[in-house]
């Protein structure tokens, strides 16, 4: 079944495009009830979904913390400051085949890996 591209659904790519903070859901929605007042949160939790289903954005999943959505879509890595909780981009090449290295794999067929580096952003850091 072809699914067509709605008003919505390029609402919440722009949304996600103008954040580029690494969004929840409920970031994104907070982002675009303040000029689409009508728009539901499950049109935008809907849309998300189907957004990353179509590879136009990426969700991105860290321990302890709701989902996120990312408009850069090719590997990269994260790092997440322990007092704001922000997250960021990491200016690193993707180690493609990482997954060799594992001594044990314990039967997993390994697919690929996300790696959040943690530590205390700039303006945290200011704070201290």
């Amino acid at each position: 079944m072809i699914k067509r591209k709605t008003i919505q659904y390029d609402l919440v790519l722009e949304a996600v495009k103008k954040l580029q903070c690494h969004a929840t859901a409920d970031e994104i929605y907070n982002e675009l009830i303040k000029e689409h007042p009508n728009i539901s949160k499950g049109t935008v939790y809907r849309n998300l979904q189907r957004l990353c289903e179509m590879g136009e954005i990426r969700k991105r999943e860290i321990p302890g913390e709701p989902e996120r959505f990312d408009h850069i879509c090719s590997d990269h890595y994260h790092a997440r400051c322990i007092k704001c909780g922000h997250v960021f981009d990491v200016d690193m090449e993707y180690i493609t085949d990482m997954e060799k290295s594992i001594k044990n794999t314990h039967g997993f067929v390994f697919t690929g890996h996300d790696i959040v580096f943690k530590g205390i952003c700039q303006e945290c850091k200011n704070k201290l």
